[in-house]
């Protein structure tokens, strides 16, 4: 391929409020470089995410995610990050079902005070994702909408 005709991955980040976002201002106002191709919705929790949200994601036109939050014990509600892992666990056998490779959505820990691991983490998400390629699983993710968000919705 050539340079005009690379691949460049959109890749999608929900990022807990306090903690990785935190980081990833933090990365920036170091002046931390890492690709632009990076959309970020802040959450207020990572515990609060529903897995439909990273369907949607895909079926919108993304072709990677990454979920990241605060360190398991450091949640500023207590318990979110737990819950979101507890879901994560649950959700991943479910992505061959809608036909997305598990290796295209990410789960990190990223504290406030961690701007360079979230440069060296969204750097590692889009360098995995480019070799992976676009994701065109969308098309199938529309038709399948209905039924994926009843499996979903059994398992939140």
């Amino acid at each position: 391929m050539s340079e005009e005709t690379k691949f460049e991955p959109k890749i999608v980040a929900f990022l807990c409020n306090w903690c990785t976002y935190a980081g990833a201002d933090l990365a920036g106002t170091g002046r931390n470089q890492y690709q632009a191709n990076v959309r970020v919705i802040k959450l207020p929790c990572t515990g609060g995410i529903d897995p439909l949200f990273l369907i949607k994601a895909f079926e919108r036109g993304a072709d990677g995610i990454l979920v990241s939050g605060c360190h398991p014990g450091d949640c500023h509600y207590n318990s979110g990050n737990y819950h979101a892992r507890r879901r994560w666990n649950v959700f991943k056998p479910l992505l061959d079902f809608c036909g997305i490779n598990p290796e295209r959505i990410q789960f990190s820990w990223i504290s406030a005070a961690e701007g360079g691991k979230w440069v060296e983490t969204i750097n590692g998400v889009i360098d995995t994702v480019r070799a992976l390629g676009p994701f065109e699983g969308y098309h199938k993710i529309s038709t399948m909408g209905p039924m994926i968000s009843s499996e979903i919705s059994a398992t939140s």
